[in-house]
């Protein structure tokens, strides 16, 4: 019987985590599909970008699975691997925690009298806040958590990825709110 390494293990939990959003998560999670049709005019619907995200998502763990699969990959699971998965998810969770609270927080200290994060959560630089320092925060940190060290370039390229994905989606979208402006 053949060994589960480790990038089999996580190629399959991958998998099945795609697997689970795009058929359980998405559909209960989004109000359109993922063309929407009205009046004839097709558009891009709720589900596009997520599903897409988890399609990729679905074939980067098949990809990983099916190479582990040659037997060249490195041994059985070790204990560093855990930690270095669980120095990761804290990384994720304290990156998305700065996406949602650095929008609020900065109205509250910034923002007019009388503003709230609400009525201002579709306006620049509000909107942006959020998404920048925590895609940024979340970049940098696992480049360093692989390099082993935190550099200039590594804030760079973070910087550089939320600002690009921020150029992508707020630019080419109009009624595209980022995350996690649309829970707000």
């Amino acid at each position: 019987m053949r060994r589960i390494n480790q990038n089999m293990a996580l190629g399959a939990v991958i998998v099945a985590l795609a697997l689970f959003a795009l058929f359980a998560w998405v559909p209960n999670d989004t109000v359109s599909g993922f063309v929407e049709s009205k009046r004839g005019r097709l558009s891009i619907g709720d589900a596009m970008a997520p599903g897409i995200a988890f399609g990729l998502m679905a074939l980067s763990g098949l990809i990983l699975l099916l190479e582990a699969r040659k037997g060249d990959m490195p041994g059985a699971l070790e204990q560093r691997t855990f930690a270095f998965l669980l120095v990761a998810l804290t990384a994720c969770a304290v990156s998305f925690g700065v996406m949602i609270w650095a929008g609020p927080l900065a109205v509250a200290v910034f923002g007019g009298e009388g503003d709230t994060y609400r009525n201002l959560r579709d306006t620049a630089p509000w909107k942006h806040i959020g998404f920048v320092l925590g895609g940024t925060g979340l970049v940098t940190t696992l480049i360093a958590l692989v390099e082993k060290r935190v550099t200039s370039n590594a804030v760079m390229i973070g910087l550089a990825a939320a600002l690009a994905l921020v150029g992508v989606f707020d630019l080419a979208f109009d009624n595209l709110l980022l995350p996690p402006n649309g829970d707000q």
